[in-house]
């Protein structure tokens, strides 16, 4: 796994006595775009979440930018970018005064992490809104906020929960351009979500956890050629028994 910015070997992780991560191993090369996917409950976020520094897996080992875990995880967090799936804002801030917080808790120089906050902010719409409290922005306004945070300090490693929550369709298509831009100057990009047909179009593997056990990794071409299916969300389906919920949801309808 050298050169990888991830490298995770039978990743174990345990709540009390239920272990939710089974033996998880996988890398991740700079320049890739990564799908993570999984039904709710399949151990996506707590991988996420041991990448990112937060959590200690049980067992196994894990490396990030080249930095063992945990014991690397304070430089780690300096060097990645991450944006939970339901990342908290400190609302009497404005959205200026919160990226500069980001930027200079990442020790950005003052005269760059200031061009980037314009640059972000116009990007995103939000030149004009930068004076707000986020207690008045809309919730899509503060995902482009969380987004905007996680890139101040160019990272090496951007972690991505359903990034696309809330964001309307031209900023959503914003966000592909902009991770596809960051993939193409060599960043690494592990992005997890439902929505899988942005997935497929973006990403150049998807990695699959069901019930905790890592059941595939190869790119969404491959893996609907080798399981007949015309899109990545029915192959999907059919790793992990999803078509078998069609019967309850004939059973809700029929008693409407």
């Amino acid at each position: 796994m050298e050169n990888s910015t991830v490298a995770l070997n039978d990743v174990r992780f345990r709540y009390t006595a239920e272990e939710v991560l089974h033996g998880i191993t996988f890398s991740l090369a700079p320049g890739e775009i990564v799908g993570l996917l999984g039904p709710n409950g399949a151990g996506k976020s707590t991988t996420l979440k041991i990448i990112a520094g937060i959590q200690a897996a049980t067992s196994g080992t894990a490396q990030v930018v080249g930095l063992e875990l945990p014991g690397g995880a304070t430089e780690v967090k300096q060097r990645i970018g991450y944006v939970p799936e339901s990342g908290a804002l400190f609302e009497s801030l404005t959205g200026q005064e919160f990226l500069e917080l980001m930027g200079r808790l990442h020790l950005v120089e003052e005269d760059v992490l200031q061009d980037r906050i314009a640059k972000l902010l116009e990007t995103f719409g939000l030149s004009s809104d930068r004076v707000r409290p986020l207690s008045a922005y809309s919730k899509g306004m503060r995902q482009k906020i969380l987004i905007s945070g996680a890139l101040l300090h160019n990272p090496e490693l951007i972690l991505l929960d359903e990034p696309l929550t809330g964001l309307d369709v031209d900023s959503a298509i914003i966000v592909k351009d902009l991770l596809a831009a960051l993939a193409a100057d060599g960043r690494t990009i592990l992005y997890s979500s439902h929505v899988l047909d942005v997935v497929e179009k973006i990403c150049n593997r998807v990695l699959i956890i069901h019930k905790g056990n890592l059941i595939a990794d190869e790119s969404p071409a491959h893996l609907k050629d080798r399981l007949h299916q015309s899109s990545l969300e029915e192959a999907f389906r059919e790793l992990t028994d999803s078509q078998h919920r069609d019967p309850h949801i004939a059973a809700v309808i029929a008693s409407l």
